[in-house]
């Protein structure tokens, strides 16, 4: 019976229904415990013992990570993540050694990304990558129009005003949506949702793909919105150059990646006045989770939320049992129809 290590199980109800999915395939599971808040823990073990092990390690530890996927020799066929924990190249060598009993064959991502994956060493050491793209399109769209109307129409600063009983005596006027150019970069499946939304709304909206004029783009949006994968191509494609390219008073929003943006030169753009960049919502951190840092706090133009787009009910639940459906498939030697990234 092939063996798949949950390194960061669904979270609330989604868990059972994950592990379900994955124990009706014939899967042996062990769930880490981590990131299962510690109230609903108890209730947990009471309802799994004796059909899934349990351990509980902090995945982003590499030491804790390879001791807890080898296990005593005996290894898992299959880890599956939904936060990202880095599985670089000494993690994939421990962990798809041929003495284990059950060396690692596939990785699976409940959720688009797959940069937390060193790609290379995997394909060297035989290990199929696959993941649940589109799987939280509508979610990260409806969250990018979240930032754009929290930004435009000042609610960040409105709210504060009324929360200290402050009535101003005037309220400068802001654009309606319009009135405002949306520059979209990157056409895959986010980017075509948010597209769809923002035109419904009355945006001008234009969408960059791979080879387009990304200059042009960010010359002539007063909005504009990333949604592409982290690459080598695309790590730092908006720094100090680029920002200056937007027209004054232009919102950036970013819901992709954290590398995508030079957060420093981000940082150093929303503090001048004289600069054309007027805001950012940002999702997206070069440094997460227990290392979250980043040039951009304190700034009051900057809107920051910690990597929740793609966190509904729907799309956190279609990516986890999605994921589920591929890891089994994949282990079965069962590869068409599962979008695998090596």
């Amino acid at each position: 019976m092939a063996r798949v290590l949950l390194l960061d199980a669904a979270p609330g109800e989604l868990l059972g229904r994950e592990l379900t999915r994955l124990l009706d395939h014939g899967l042996a599971v062990t769930l880490n415990l981590r990131r299962v808040p510690a109230a609903e823990r108890p209730a947990v073990l009471a309802a799994w013992e004796g059909r899934v092990e349990f351990t509980d390690f902090d995945a982003f530890d590499q030491q804790a990570l390879i001791a807890a996927t080898v296990q005593g020799g005996h290894g898992h066929d299959a880890v599956k993540s939904r936060s990202g924990p880095a599985l670089r190249a000494a993690f994939l060598a421990a962990a798809a050694d041929p003495a284990l009993t059950h060396p690692l064959r596939v990785i699976g991502r409940a959720g688009a990304g797959t940069d937390h994956v060193e790609l290379p060493a995997a394909t060297a050491h035989g290990i199929t990558v696959t993941h649940t793209p589109g799987a939280n399109a509508a979610a990260v769209a409806e969250f990018a129009l979240a930032q754009l109307l929290t930004l435009t129409r000042r609610l960040q600063e409105h709210n504060q005003d009324a929360h200290q009983g402050r009535w101003p005596a005037t309220v400068a006027p802001v654009a309606e949506l319009s009135e405002l150019a949306l520059g979209i970069v990157g056409a895959g499946r986010i980017g075509q949702a948010l597209a769809g939304r923002a035109a419904a709304l009355g945006m001008t909206v234009r969408t960059l793909g791979r080879d387009g004029d990304l200059a042009a783009l960010l010359a002539g949006s007063q909005v504009v919105s990333l949604h592409l994968p982290l690459t080598e191509r695309t790590r730092g494609l908006i720094g100090r150059a680029e920002l200056a390219l937007l027209p004054p008073g232009a919102i950036l929003l970013n819901t992709a990646r954290g590398g995508i943006v030079d957060e420093r030169a981000l940082a150093e753009a929303l503090r001048d006045p004289a600069h054309p960049l007027a805001a950012a919502a940002v999702d997206t951190f070069e440094h997460e989770h227990a290392a979250f840092d980043s040039p951009l706090f304190g700034l009051p133009n900057a809107l920051l939320t910690p990597h929740v787009a793609g966190m509904t009910r729907s799309a956190m639940a279609t990516a986890a049992l999605r994921c589920a459906d591929q890891l089994a498939a994949l282990l079965a030697g069962a590869r068409a129809g599962v979008p695998v990234v090596n």
